[in-house]
């Protein structure tokens, strides 16, 4: 520790700022020293006053004053380190209010550096040497600097407190036992904080896996959310060029339609002009009669009149004739209601197809689910009364027991007929939908059978269930296990049980299956995204005389 030989020395060296030997010493022009690092962060803290001055005589610098490192202090530090001298102790180093105190220093206490369980004292880095040097103290429990050590006293012996009642929750001394907790459960101290850390042990091992399928939970979200982006961008995509194909198609017909209008346009006045020039023609002529019969109506000279009247009709019949042949104008008017019924159509169509077209996806629990229970116990909190539908049962497979046990048979079963039937696989859904979080343990007989989860329309794919994308299955046989899904099958490893759980979060994407005996052993866990209501599927391999039951829970 500190040595008064030198105090000069020691003063000069100490930074008055971080009251350490001073690092890279400067001097400032009021003659005090810092280290450089020191002095440099408390005038960055004045640079917007654009006033600097020294920590210790307050003296002001109108200008930031440059600093060079002080080789004659450096020197010193150096000096005194190969020395071996130590400063005092600096004001840091004392024991505050707040602190732990070194309760063998005398007059300004040092801070605590540890605290003894068996002293029940707490040492300065000088008094706790003996603990590290002699043997007395080598079976002493070190802990850091702490005020409860009195704590461990019993207030009403002044003993030691090295035992624990589990009675009564608390830590007492020997003579407590012989006392007040004498037909008490207790033990020692040492063996309920090894039994209490045993457990501590087991929580954080569960908060650490609650943690991992949170992390997974949220990687497949973030999976999720990528897939989602990258579909819509496509989507977006694709029916742009879609709209534009559409859009340059419905131009096209809008100019051949244009065309074919000019075109019969020309063709109808083309006709009408004819027409009106002949009718022209016309005029003039019977104009020019009218006024040849009209001078002859004026000749008196009756043998003039005679001789120049027309014989026969006066007009031909070409010439009188005033009927003029109008076509209809429908055809115009057909193809503007042409046009009409195609916009009319066109828009059905997009009023139909745009409803689907406005996708609806299913909705994503972004609240992650709630922790998967851990005994049989919790499972049975979410236990579900399932019952298997006799309208999708195989005609091979025999319902009893309330429809909750299913046998494979030769003979088969006289259903009535229905779409939901599976005709091509021995296996059957259950009546009920599940949703939320459900549990439920299935028994199987001799035979290999497979349990699992599927959507109603699983049907359409004719496929049995675990080989489809709309099934999540466990195969269970005599000495092994294997997980199916998407005709993609999975060993899975566990101790062989006729009875397994399922445990089903639909909301959660979360489907595990147990083996069930004395303890409850996870075989397997699927992470996903249901999209539907779920129903519970059975597949029986052995055709004749296997057995699987829906167990009374």
């Amino acid at each position: 520790m500190a040595q008064q030989g030198n105090p000069l020395d020691q003063e000069r060296i100490s930074c008055s700022l971080c009251l350490d030997l001073l690092k890279d010493p400067v001097t400032i022009p009021c003659g005090h020293s810092y280290c450089m690092s020191c002095v440099n962060t408390h005038w960055d803290k004045e640079d917007e006053k654009k006033l600097h001055s020294c920590p210790q005589c307050r003296q002001t610098f109108t200008q930031r004053p440059v600093l060079g490192k002080s080789t004659v202090l450096a020197d010193l530090v150096e000096e005194l380190k190969k020395s071996g001298l130590q400063p005092a102790p600096s004001d840091h180093c004392y024991a505050g209010p707040e602190d732990v105190a070194c309760d063998f220093c005398t007059g300004r206490k040092l801070k605590a550096f540890k605290s003894c369980l068996v002293c029940l004292a707490s040492y300065c880095e000088k008094h706790l040497q003996p603990h590290y040097e002699s043997r007395t103290f080598e079976k002493h429990k070190l802990v850091d600097p702490s005020k409860k050590l009195l704590d461990n006293i019993c207030s009403l012996h002044d003993e030691v407190m090295k035992i624990f009642c589990r009675t009564d929750q608390q830590s007492i001394c020997y003579l407590c036992l012989m006392d007040e907790h004498k037909d008490h459960d207790t033990v020692s101290a040492a063996a309920e904080r090894t039994e209490r850390q045993r457990k501590l042990e087991v929580s954080r091992l569960n908060i650490q896996q609650r943690i991992q399928d949170r992390e997974e939970g949220v990687k497949l979200l973030q999976q999720e959310e990528e897939k989602i982006n990258l579909s819509a961008d496509k989507a977006v995509k694709d029916s742009e060029k879609i709209f534009t194909q559409l859009i340059c198609l419905m131009e096209e017909r809008s100019s051949d339609v244009k065309q074919q209008v000019r075109s019969q346009q020309r063709a109808e006045v083309s006709r009408v002009k004819d027409l009106q020039e002949k009718k022209q023609q016309e005029i003039s002529e019977l104009k020019r009669r009218d006024i040849e019969l009209q001078e002859l109506s004026h000749t008196e000279d009756l043998n003039q009149f005679l001789q120049n009247y027309p014989s026969g009709s006066p007009l031909s019949e070409s010439t009188y004739s005033s009927s003029i042949n109008i076509r209809p104008l429908s055809c115009f008017e057909d193809v503007t209601a042409t046009v009409s019924e195609v916009r009319d159509k066109l828009e059905k169509v997009l009023r139909e197809k745009g409803s689907k077209v406005s996708l609806k996806g299913p909705e994503i629990d972004v609240f992650l689910s709630e922790p998967e229970p851990k005994t049989r116990a919790e499972f049975l909190q979410y236990s579900s009364k399932i019952t298997l539908d006799p309208n999708t049962a195989n005609t091979r497979l025999l319902l009893s027991e309330g429809n909750r046990r299913v046998t494979s048979t030769i003979q088969e079963q006289s259903y009535p007929s229905n779409p939901d039937r599976f005709t091509d696989h021995y296996q059957v859904l259950s009546r009920e939908s599940l949703t939320g979080r459900c549990y439920w343990e299935v028994e199987k007989g001799k035979g290999g059978v497979i349990i699992g989860v599927a959507y109603k329309d699983c049907k359409t794919v004719n496929e049995k269930f675990g080989d489809c994308q709309k099934s999540w299955t466990l195969g269970i046989f005599k000495a092994r296990y294997e997980f199916r899904h998407n005709k993609a099958q999975t060993p899975v490893s566990g101790p062989p049980s006729s009875r397994v759980g399922v445990y089903l979060d639909q909301r959660g994407g979360v489907l595990s299956f147990y083996s069930v005996t004395e303890t409850m052993t996870l075989l397997h866990r699927v992470q996903t995204t249901f999209t539907q209501p779920l129903y519970a599927g059975i597949y029986l391999f052995n055709p004749v005389g296997n057995t699987v039951e829906l167990c009374e829970l």
